[in-house]
């Protein structure tokens, strides 16, 4: 039975802050949830907490982050079942971390799985395999500010609608930093070309969740993931998620790919239907309050902030062609106002199609129009092709998440000019020069043999997202293996957190979202996770 998280949730009234529906029968999170009220009573005449010094670097991490072919961790708790608490509640969550349901446990490497199309094994590689490039796939960080009236807290539940709430979005922030100092150490280890991006960037397509993605990829001096009022949860500096925080920045050029929360809030809704909501003061939905013990989830009076205005899908790509190189995001996919691109990778035959699915009508499947078939991708294909370029494509939305542009949860018909599934595996299966379809979104690792009927057969390959468990990217290796074949070598890598509380704590709230029974595990089959993909060499 579904369980929702509206339990415990506090409510803020003009002048006055009250906590409604307590769960009964758990005496701790009656406790809990009455320190809350007394917190508030006592500080609605509160002071603005001191300007903290200038945020430190942390420690350039030693060593090579081992990949899960070397090591890997799963939940030392089974899964709640039915879930029993709600980790939206502060106490609940507290108890469930002190009782060890955020931990986990080490074991063995999980190695590469060869595959191939049609399940016959490939021939032994030749004397001289080539590796063409090496790079990380980052999907689905979904960077939030968990503290926007816009967003929809009190309906999370188990289930469909369990991205409505993390317990660890407070974290995301840091837990991308760590990411990012977790990809430069690999790239100081073993060097990689670049970091692809899988789209769902930001959580809301709020101005500030941009601006935080752009600034950890890019690096800077201060980051401080808070809106609104200026929270400070444990005073001083660089203890709180709260508090801002050095980012190193990626050492290797980072681009660009748009997923359906980087233009439409909380990857659902058109910005236009939830624009003046975002910039207000009142909260309907649920949204968190850093100035109460243990952030619960609030509704009514909150503090505005300009910058969580939401951006249309130009304003965004606007914002992100202004930072560094422009991350693939040049003045013709501005005034495009999608981001269709392509690049080569050097001294290779290897081609990136980038490809932009999401559906700014609403809802979080995919689309693809045929006008942006009869603009960009064929000619794009068309191109490569007559180029003799081996062709990757990347989209947020694998074949298996598009749709129509339809969302019936808004009354949204169909788009006109969207095409069906078998529409577009046809399509490309038209072209044997592609090797893999590269995604994210469902934030499960997943790996899909794609045969379109009377067509080229190919790979469709989904990482899981850095948001949720199990927080991993993807390191990618393309290899010529000169026997005829090319080889997809794809390993998950967990972040690390060496000198960094903060993004451990991310990670174990993490940990409790999954063993809860609300939240999903994205790790997928073991089959799907450490991956080397076979197809034939293109001509």
């Amino acid at each position: 039975m579904s369980q929702t998280r509206a339990v415990g949730i506090a409510t803020l009234e003009p002048g006055r802050r009250r906590i409604v529906r307590a769960r009964p029968g758990r005496p701790a999170a009656r406790f809990f949830l009455a320190s809350l009220a007394l917190a508030a009573c006592a500080g609605e005449e509160s002071i603005a907490p001191a300007p903290l010094p200038a945020p430190v670097p942390l420690p350039a991490l030693r060593g090579a982050p081992p990949l899960t072919t070397a090591r890997t961790w799963a939940p030392r708790a089974a899964v709640a079942d039915p879930p029993d608490r709600n980790p939206a509640v502060p106490a609940e969550i507290e108890q469930m971390l002190a009782e060890g349901y955020g931990e986990l446990e080490g074991g063995p490497g999980q190695p590469l799985a060869p595959a191939t199309l049609d399940d016959t094994p490939p021939p032994p590689r030749g004397e001289r395999p080539t590796l063409l490039t090496r790079f990380v796939h980052l999907a689905d960080t979904q960077l939030a500010d968990d503290e926007s009236p816009a967003r929809l807290a009190i309906f999370d539940s188990p289930g469909v609608f369990a991205s409505a709430f993390r317990p660890q979005e407070g974290h995301e922030c840091r837990i991308l930093n760590a990411a990012v100092r977790t990809i430069n150490a690999l790239h100081r280890s073993t060097p990689i070309d670049f970091v692809l991006l899988g789209g769902d960037n930001a959580d809301s397509a709020q101005t500030n969740e941009i601006a935080w993605f752009s600034a950890i990829l890019d690096g800077a001096e201060r980051v401080e993931c808070d809106s609104g009022a200026d929270d400070d949860p444990v005073p001083g500096p660089d203890n709180d998620p709260k508090d801002p925080f050095f980012a190193e920045g990626l050492l290797v050029p980072w681009r660009w790919v748009t997923g359906n929360h980087d233009v439409l809030h909380q990857g659902n809704f058109p910005v236009h239907t939830r624009a003046e909501l975002a910039t207000g003061s009142w909260s309907d939905g649920g949204t968190r309050d850093w100035s109460l013990p243990g952030a619960p989830v609030i509704t009514g009076e909150v503090v505005p902030d300009p910058r969580r205005a939401l951006l249309s899908r130009p304003e965004v790509l606007d914002r992100v062609a202004a930072t560094g190189d422009g991350h693939g995001i040049g003045p013709d996919e501005r005034a495009y106002g999608k981001a269709f691109y392509e690049f080569d990778m050097k001294d290779t035959p290897l081609r990136v199609i980038v490809l932009d699915t999401a559906a700014e009508t609403g809802g979080p499947n995919g689309v693809i129009l045929q006008d942006d078939v009869d603009r960009f991708i064929r000619p794009a294909l068309d191109r490569a092709k007559r180029e003799r370029r081996w062709v990757i494509l990347t989209s947020h939305h694998a074949s298996r998440s598009l749709g129509d542009g339809s969302f019936a949860a808004t009354g949204t018909p169909a788009v006109p000019g969207a095409i069906d599934v078998d529409a577009w595996q046809s399509l490309v299966g038209g072209y044997d020069n592609v090797l893999l379809h590269l995604a994210g979104h469902t934030h499960v690792h997943r790996v899909t043999r794609v045969s379109p009927a009377g067509g080229h057969a190919y790979w469709e390959l989904e990482t899981s997202a850095l948001a949720d468990y199990p927080h991993q990217v993807r390191v990618i290796e393309i290899w010529d293996e000169d026997n005829g074949f090319v080889a997809i070598r794809g390993a998950a890598l967990d972040y690390a957190v060496d000198d960094d509380p903060i993004a451990a704590e991310g990670r174990r709230r993490a940990v409790v979202d999954v063993t809860s029974g609300f939240g999903d595990d994205g790790r997928g089959e073991p089959s799907w996770r450490n991956v080397e993909l076979s197809i034939a060499r293109p001509d």
